[in-house]
């Protein structure tokens, strides 16, 4: 049942995106926030919006809304203790199933009933989720005013819809637009499993009557959950650099199977939210140029939101190359057979490097990258 407590006013929304093993910069900047704030018990987003691994962030936090401090540092223990065998199974009998099963799907699809559903297996994250949320804090924390709403995003495969699931105060309204639908639900880990599951990579989640994928594939507008759920200025924190591209250059080899696959994943993970603080930014400067006693009386169903962009300093790819070392060595040596383990290729094995070394490192930097800009934030969060 939802709470009828008047709900804290909801002015500043945290928008997480995915990136599989990225999200783990997501928690240095959010410690760097609970390190700058005068409070450290306030929640400085009464909404909370997350996609794929973003969507599991999101949703620890607001199972601790109540405590901002605390919640951050149980984040941050979850991830600081990272092993891939905890998000998928990794171990050689699996990864050598799944190798072999798909080869044999491959060449011998005509005798396959039940053909493989992913690359990997995520048993293991959906009891980690299960073990480490409590996720009847989310109504506790509305109830007392410290969250107004929580948002998980994921695909739907059978309609096509981006929906963003989301918990919230009853004040929180619904919404349905082109492709992008808000669905109020309890938020479980089903909707979190849904969320990250990254396409080919984990298998879809099956939510009532329809299968789901990460929330990343077919969103178009990242942004578009907190603006419905009431905010007026948003904190992003991204998964990649701000325009993050190479410098074209002559080329001879053909691109690996790991360059091809990274690609598709950094398409689906960082392009549509560029597109979307664009997209906002230009709305922003139009509703500027309109007298505000004429913006006053209209019906014009837009208002001007503040943003604040944090994103990485670093390519996170070079990163997992100095780290990818670190992985299982059956998921070595399958990345390494598709070229993933290529100093220069590192993209793929940035979403999967579910381990210490570079889970710690992204969440350095994270932490580095905010309070290199700790006068920016605490005055955007007014900390």
């Amino acid at each position: 049942m939802m709470s009828t407590k008047a709900a804290a006013p909801a002015r500043t929304a945290l928008v997480l995106t995915g990136g599989g093993a990225r999200a783990a910069y997501q928690v240095g900047v959010l410690l760097a926030i609970a390190k700058l704030s005068t409070n450290r018990k306030r929640n400085p987003f009464p909404i909370l919006c997350g996609t794929s691994a973003g969507a599991i962030n999101v949703t620890s936090i607001a199972c601790l809304a109540d405590n901002f401090s605390k919640a951050v540092s149980v984040l941050a223990n979850f991830w600081r203790n990272m092993h891939a065998n905890h998000i998928y199974r990794a171990d050689p009998l699996s990864v050598g199933y799944s190798a072999i099963h798909w080869l044999s799907a491959l060449s011998l699809g005509w005798l396959f009933q039940h053909p493989p559903r992913s690359l990997l297996d995520n048993a293991p994250l959906r009891q980690l989720l299960s073990q480490h949320l409590d996720l009847k804090g989310i109504e506790k924390a509305i109830a007392k005013g410290a969250l107004h709403a929580v948002s998980v995003s994921a695909s739907g495969y059978e309609s096509g819809d981006n929906i963003n699931f989301f918990q919230g105060h009853s004040s929180a309204q619904p919404w349905n637009r082109v492709q992008r639908i808000g669905i109020r639900a309890e938020i479980s880990v089903d909707h979190l499993l849904a969320s990250s599951a990254i396409p080919f990579i984990f298998p879809a989640t099956k939510i009532h009557r329809e299968y789901f994928g990460d929330g990343s594939m077919r969103q178009l507008a990242p942004l578009s959950p907190a603006i419905h759920l009431g905010a007026e200025r948003v904190l992003i924190v991204g998964a990649g650099r701000k325009n993050e591209h190479q410098e074209r250059r002559r080329v001879d080899d053909h691109p690996s199977l790991a360059q091809i696959a990274g690609h598709a994943l950094s398409t689906i993970f960082l392009d549509s939210l560029a597109v979307d603080i664009e997209r906002m930014q230009r709305i922003n400067r139009t509703l500027s140029i309109i007298p505000s006693d004429i913006l006053a009386t209209s019906d014009l169903p837009l208002r001007p939101i503040r943003s604040l962009i944090i994103s990485p300093s670093e390519r996170l790819e070079r990163i997992a190359a100095e780290h990818a070392k670190a992985l299982p060595w059956a998921m070595k040596l399958m990345l390494g057979g598709i070229g993933g383990m290529n100093r220069r290729n590192g993209t793929l094995t940035s979403y999967l490097l579910f381990e210490k070394p570079y889970t710690n490192a992204l969440i350095d930097l994270g932490y580095a990258d905010t309070l290199n800009r700790s006068v920016e934030v605490g005055d955007f969060l007014n900390l």
